[in-house]
């Protein structure tokens, strides 16, 4: 899955929950997610305001938490454990589960996300 494609997945599929994610789609989405974030915070510190970011982070925030819920569910754990984001160790967790490779073949949660690639 390259970037663009990433990107639509993660705003086509911006409230579903079920279903799995590549690591490629999870990565690119958050490298996405960086670039419009930093975009933003430029655009707040040009025009000395602080809405543009708070905007991006609302906007980015529901896309993201499914993201994560559907990558988590390729490495076959329930979506539950997105919420170890809100501790510290947690987030060093998910990140590290995030690098890990997706169960090959079908999984309790959907097909392989690579299988059509």
């Amino acid at each position: 899955m390259n970037f663009t494609q990433a990107v639509q997945s993660g705003f086509n599929n911006y409230a579903t929950f079920t279903g799995r994610a590549a690591r490629s789609e999870y990565w690119y989405w958050a490298l996405f997610s960086f670039i419009v974030q930093v975009a933003g915070a430029l655009i707040d510190g040009a025009l000395d305001i602080n809405v543009v970011e708070a905007i991006v982070a609302l906007a980015l925030l529901l896309p993201s938490i499914g993201m994560s819920v559907r990558r988590l569910h390729d490495i076959d754990r329930t979506g539950w454990w997105v919420l170890l984001a809100f501790t510290g160790v947690g987030a060093i967790l998910l990140i590290v589960w995030a690098c890990f490779k997706g169960t090959d073949g079908p999984n309790r949660f959907g097909p392989d996300p690579l299988a059509a690639f």
